[in-house]
């Protein structure tokens, strides 16, 4: 899967799929995307260990242009559903369209997986997302508690928001 976009017009874009040696710079790059939460978890939001455990379960979507890694999105399967996770683009190139390119990179991967909906989960403190999401054609299907072993320092739960893949 290795496809070119026209998403950031100054530069060529290429989504691929990742390998075990991209995982560090997975770190760092969902890290450095997920600073804005640290107003409620206090810490990184994942590891190398993790970012191990989801390869062995699904994939992790990678868009680079010349200069190498700026976003990525994790993708698995789970029957006819497909999960859409972390969804990373380097802060310096956030709001500039490369979100969507990857986000239609996960529902592209998941179509040809024979996946009907699509389905994401959101910390209900991120008040920015669930508009972004409607725009990209999701809806609110519910809500989950957060995971107790996650240690949040403020009270969160989780919206479910899902898109039937047509």
């Amino acid at each position: 899967m290795c496809e070119e976009h026209p998403a950031d017009l100054s530069k060529k874009t290429v989504v691929r799929q990742a390998h075990e040696d991209d995982a560090a710079a997975l770190v760092r790059l969902i890290n450095a995307a997920f600073q804005v939460e640290r107003f409620f978890l206090g810490s990184d939001r994942l590891n190398l260990a993790e970012v191990r455990s989801r390869m062995k379960r699904g994939e992790f979507l990678l868009l680079e242009d010349a200069g190498g890694l700026v976003g990525c999105v994790y993708a698995e399967l789970r029957g006819e559903r497909g999960y859409i996770g972390l969804l990373s683009v380097e802060p310096e190139r956030q709001k500039s369209g490369l979100g969507r390119v990857l986000m239609n990179a996960a529902e592209q991967y998941f179509r040809e997986k024979n996946c009907r909906i699509a389905e994401l989960r959101i910390v209900n403190l991120r008040t920015e997302l669930p508009p972004y999401y409607r725009h990209l054609g999701y809806r609110e299907a519910g809500t989950e508690p957060f995971p107790k072993e996650i240690p949040a320092i403020l009270p969160c739960s989780f919206i479910v928001m899902v898109k039937e893949l047509l």
